[in-house]
């Protein structure tokens, strides 16, 4: 499922068994799909583009009925955001690169430097939340979150 500004995410979209060792309520499995072409003039690259989607993965997402309700819900939707957001920040990196010959080089480090950032967010997320129990926390990031999408408003998903 991919990220929109309009479709927030339901339990009906956490389709996988929960993980019944977990002490989570909910777990949202969500990422950044990339992808790219190179157009080439004999052995030289003379263009590129990209793709890059966030999103969200129902079979590997699940809950816990008894342990979630909207707020939790809203917890989960904020991670499938953060992955939105580094998305666009991902396209907005592209958009800066030149076309040269170390491009491809470029393209792979530039997503696995995203990925590193998006993974070590969503845990500094987590953690100072405390997994949603934290409220103020929970509410400073729901801002922090909310702002920084609108800053790369011209990136997102569309």
């Amino acid at each position: 499922m991919t990220w929109s500004e309009t479709r927030k995410l339901t339990w009906a979209d956490f389709k996988a068994s929960p993980n019944k060792n977990s002490d989570a309520a909910a777990l949202t499995a969500s990422g950044i799909t990339f992808g790219y072409s190179l157009k080439t003039s004999g052995k030289r690259v003379v263009d590129f583009t990209t793709s890059v989607e966030a999103h969200f993965y129902p079979n590997k997402s699940w809950y816990f009925k008894n342990r979630s309700d909207t707020y939790i819900l809203a917890h989960e939707q904020l991670h499938f955001d953060i992955t939105e957001l580094y998305a666009r920040k991902f396209r907005q990196q592209l958009e800066r690169l030149v076309v040269n010959q170390n491009v491809k080089d470029q393209l792979g480090r530039l997503h696995a430097a995203i990925n590193e950032a998006v993974d070590e967010t969503q845990k500094r997320y987590d953690a100072q939340s405390n997994h949603s129990i934290n409220v103020e926390m929970q509410k400073q990031w729901r801002s922090f979150i909310t702002e920084e999408l609108k800053k790369l408003d011209n990136f997102k998903s569309q």
